[in-house]
């Protein structure tokens, strides 16, 4: 029974290895291409060329805000300054003196 269960074991630990195995195929399973069909492939792909030459360009998205905007962004405010906070001062505080 243990051997049965070190068998499993060893093939659940040893079936991803086997899966990265590359399959090679060692016979053509389709003859080369013929002259023709290689001169036939050519003109396909040079109509698709000029078929992708005639695209128009694509037109600029429509910005209603773009005259608002600026092109430079704001600059960012430094950490380093201090926040100025006003102190509130009570009745308490003011009487001690």
């Amino acid at each position: 029974m243990k051997a049965l269960r070190l068998a499993a074991a060893i093939m659940l630990l040893a079936s991803p290895a086997v899966a990265q195995i590359p399959k090679l195929n060692l016979l053509q399973d389709k003859p080369s291409k013929t002259q023709d069909e290689l001169d036939a492939e050519a003109a396909q792909q040079k109509a698709y060329r000029d078929s992708l030459k005639k695209i128009p360009d694509a037109k600029q998205p429509n910005d209603p805000w773009g005259s608002v905007r600026t092109d430079t962004p704001a600059p960012a405010k430094s950490a380093s300054t201090p926040k100025k906070t006003k102190t509130r001062t009570t009745a308490k505080n003011s009487s001690t003196n």
